[in-house]
């Protein structure tokens, strides 16, 4: 799988799914509080798989969308921001 060059937190896309709609009213149709679900749009809590389901049921995409989409914004931050030397695990046969 290739990776996306800086890829958007998924805060980013779902705050487009949602444009049609209040976050109040998304909030209480994916049984989530306003504030939680105003977090993952603002991009200052990831989605969780509870999320993705949620999100899954009621936007109709797959499960696993949304997270795959955050696992994918965290690696690729993991990976700029990591710094340290980690050795090789060498499997004995």
């Amino acid at each position: 799988m290739s990776r996306m060059h800086n890829p958007p937190h998924p805060g980013e896309i779902l705050a487009e799914w949602l444009s049609e709609t209040t976050l109040v009213d998304a909030a209480e149709r994916l049984g989530v509080t306003r504030p939680a679900l105003s977090r993952v749009v603002n991009g200052r809590a990831s989605v969780s798989a509870e999320m993705d389901i949620r999100l899954s049921k009621a936007l109709g995409t797959t499960p696993g969308f949304w997270l795959s989409m955050q696992a994918q914004y965290d690696i690729w931050h993991a990976e700029r921001e990591f710094k340290e030397h980690v050795e090789p695990i060498y499997k004995i046969a």
